[in-house]
């Protein structure tokens, strides 16, 4: 490469992963090869207005966001409702975005609509591969159709909430656990762990914070939890399986866990499983991929039951890069250092990019493309 390419790191995001996505960024940001990649840093705030450069450095080099953002809405008119992505004018000279958004806005193929129309090359799925990913009942349907395994689950939503009551829930899904999530969500934010109806009454309301669909699923028996990493576009490959032991007195694996303590969990790097049972967890992941329409990266999130029976639990399209995250530990103990990943995952962006630039949006005679004017011509004569 003989110039450096110029990349455009979003991170923050009107999610509740906002905090989450900081963190990851900052690695991210570090691992990246220098001579290889200039990088501008964006923040997305809290509400959903993108900083300006300037102001989003400060806030990336640990400056008080709250205060930055206030100070830079003073100046902004917010009776044009462009402002929210006005600093993108700074964006003239961008090669390739990298967003490091989770959650809302950033998994669910806002941004990647954006990078559409501005016509750069991104990071990660795209549009309705993103949006589809996000929401677990979508996912789940797509899943089914494809046959790869997941748990049973019933949609409860605004309007039908009052039809289910806890007692009716464990018996359609044959559990005496259940797990209450708010559709389009990410890193167990909205999931809720209940067993009684009271408890379920209170996950409930947790996940109609985050959306109108929500997503009751029969618990497993305190299953093992595996996860795999996927990297690449048309033909994707799969890392070894991580898994983690949890604290004796946790029961599942919740934001807690992931983001703020994990001090008290064991990392199964790579993960100690039979052979067969490997393999079927990579082949279910990899079908899944292909099945959701996925390309660059995703984190597939496994369950295993007493039985040795596995279940796909969710894809997460942008997984984090936090130093607890499980994607680029997958990943270094599969072969490949955090510097190669993101100088591979830049790859798959931008060759996909140009994959999807061969696609024709206006009309085209399939007959003249393949015969040549001339011939074409002439078989119309005949």
């Amino acid at each position: 490469m003989s110039e450096k390419l110029n990349i455009a790191m979003l991170f923050g995001g009107n999610s509740s992963e906002h905090d989450v996505s900081k963190r990851s960024a900052h690695n991210i940001y570090d691992a990246m090869d220098k001579e290889k990649y200039d990088v501008t840093v964006f923040l997305i705030s809290k509400d959903g207005i993108m900083m300006n450069s300037k102001d989003s450095w400060r806030v990336f080099e640990g400056e008080d966001e709250d205060a930055i953002v206030a100070a830079a809405k003073e100046k902004m008119d917010m009776t044009n409702p462009l402002t929210p992505i006005a600093a993108l004018s700074e964006m003239a000279n961008i090669d390739f975005f990298y967003p490091v958004v989770h959650g809302n806005l950033g998994e669910d193929g806002t941004l990647q609509a954006l990078f559409r129309l501005l016509k750069k090359p991104y990071l990660g799925p795209g549009i309705a591969a993103s949006a589809m990913s996000f929401d677990k009942d979508l996912t789940k349907r797509i899943l089914n159709q494809a046959g790869v395994r997941n748990t049973d689950y019933v949609l409860v939503t605004d309007q039908n909430y009052k039809d289910y009551t806890f007692d009716e829930l464990t018996a359609k899904l044959n559990s005496d656990v259940l797990f209450v999530k708010a559709a389009s969500q990410g890193s167990s934010v909205g999931v809720s762990r209940v067993t009684n109806a009271e408890e379920y009454a209170v996950a409930l309301k947790d996940s109609f914070q985050y959306d109108y669909k929500v997503l009751v699923e029969g618990g497993l028996d305190k299953p093992r939890e595996v996860f795999i990493s996927i990297l690449g576009n048309e033909n994707p490959r799969a890392s070894r399986l991580g898994g983690i032991v949890l604290p004796e007195d946790d029961v599942w694996y919740d934001y807690n866990n992931k983001f703020v303590d994990a001090s008290g969990m064991v990392f199964e790097l790579p993960a100690k499983m039979d052979d067969t049972l490997a393999e079927e967890i990579t082949d279910m992941a990899l079908r899944a991929y292909k099945a959701l329409g996925l390309v660059g990266l995703t984190r597939m999130d496994f369950m295993i039951d007493n039985n040795g029976v596995p279940y796909l639990g969710e894809p997460n399209t942008l997984p984090g890069f936090t130093n607890i995250s499980l994607y680029p530990q997958m990943w270094e103990v599969s072969g490949i250092s955090y510097t190669n990943l993101i100088d591979e995952l830049i790859q798959y962006g931008m060759a996909e990019f140009e994959r999807q630039n061969k696609l024709s949006y206006d009309f085209v005679s399939l007959g003249e493309e393949r015969m040549g004017e001339k011939q074409y011509n002439a078989e119309v004569a005949k």
